[in-house]
């Protein structure tokens, strides 16, 4: 059975005889065969960046977050995880949509929905026990996170994070997984039937959330009374991934180049680092070309979508990533981006021993480099560990 790494639901095709061809299917007119199931390990190797991102990011006054992708443009981590969730699912689950029928992959669908919602709550409980401790202990209380929670009473407030009723910060982007996986099925049958017009529906629906704010499912943990990432807005990304997993599939899996289109990309990305760049923080003079805030996240700003797509149109279409992207030196990124769920679950729990210890003692350098060079070996070091283990069963 082919390792199946599950942190954002996905799972992705096992090696296969070299040569094989896909059944043909009539059905699937708007989907181009497929060719030999081969991994992309573009994709794992950018995900595992991106968690190790996220461990960073998810810790406040954190000097290594200076160096994240949110200070070079306008887009981040999460962009990133959401719109490759897209892919890998595309990838995954149609492909067993064609070969084991539809019960079968429904059946699989809901089992990683289920086992993503056991690991988020899971992290929910073990943040609420570890925070009431330390707050026992030592008298102070959170700024954020799971304070709102906790205001509610420690077990009213589990219950309704365990109803999803309630997501606090750091806590909220699995159940958005969740959403957008059990939802997959109606995106294969819209791409299927017709990709544009799947398209067209799922941009219409991420402008109406961002035309009207308060289109959002509610979150009894927010000010706003809704979810950070608003699943309205955020499924955009999530369908484009995984119609880009088709049109990747369909040309050797390298998206063609247009000249215009990559210098339009290109110029763009340059606006949003000199925009983004945080100078006044670099002790540097203030480059801005506008006097704006930032785009907002929650919905996933024009700005923001223009970025992440412009960083994939030009990543996906260059050989030399999809070569990179096998070095050897790169295997440990590569295991964490297979075994995400694991990995995104020690990130939470070590950024939140960060918070604390910041909090408690102040971030100064020594613990600022013990916590990230700790936090980053625990998910390297997991990472390589399960990718053996799932290795070893591969064999046997």
């Amino acid at each position: 059975m082919a390792h199946e790494p599950v942190g954002d639901a996905l799972t992705h095709p096992g090696p296969v005889t070299p040569g094989a061809q896909p059944r043909h299917d009539p059905g699937l007119a708007a989907l181009p065969p497929d060719p030999a199931r081969r991994r992309d390990a573009r994709i794992d190797v950018i995900r595992g960046f991106a968690l190790l991102t996220i461990f960073i990011d998810h810790i406040p006054r954190n000097a290594p977050a200076l160096l994240t992708l949110h200070n070079f443009g306008f887009s981040d981590a999460a962009e990133i995880f959401v719109l490759l969730a897209g892919y890998s699912a595309m990838v995954a689950y149609g492909g067993l949509f064609r070969r084991a029928g539809t019960k079968a992959t429904l059946a699989r669908i809901a089992w990683r929905c289920l086992k993503i919602y056991l690991f988020q709550a899971g992290l929910l409980l073990a943040t609420l026990l570890v925070v009431r401790v330390w707050m026992d202990l030592t008298g102070l209380v959170p700024r954020f996170g799971v304070r709102a929670l906790l205001d509610m009473g420690l077990l009213p407030g589990a219950l309704r994070g365990l109803m999803l009723n309630a997501l606090p910060n750091y806590l909220d982007i699995l159940p958005l997984y969740i959403l957008l996986l059990a939802l997959f099925p109606l995106v294969y049958v819209g791409l299927r039937r017709s990709p544009w017009g799947t398209l067209a529906v799922s941009g219409l629906i991420w402008l109406a959330a961002n035309v009207d704010h308060r289109l959002n499912l509610p979150n009894a943990a927010a000010v706003d009374d809704g979810w950070y990432f608003n699943p309205f807005a955020w499924q955009f990304l999530f369908v484009i991934g995984a119609a880009l997993s088709v049109a990747v599939r369909a040309r050797g899996g390298l998206l063609p180049r247009h000249p215009i289109l990559t210098a339009a990309a290109l110029i763009y990305l340059v606006g949003a680092l000199l925009q983004a760049l945080p100078w006044a923080e670099w002790g540097l003079w203030d480059l801005r070309p506008l006097a704006m805030t930032a785009p907002d996240k929650s919905r996933v700003a024009p700005l923001r979508l223009l970025h992440i797509l412009a960083l994939t149109s030009l990543v996906f279409a260059s050989p030399a990533v999809l070569r990179l992207s096998s070095r050897p030196w790169l295997r440990p990124f590569d295991a964490c981006g297979r075994n995400s769920l694991e990995i995104f679950a020690a990130g939470c729990l070590a950024a939140l021993v960060g918070r604390i210890l910041y909090r408690t003692f102040e971030p100064l350098w020594p613990l600022q480099i013990a916590v990230n060079l700790g936090g980053l070996a625990l998910m390297l070091g997991l990472g390589l560990v399960l990718d053996a283990r799932a290795r070893q069963r591969t064999l046997r």
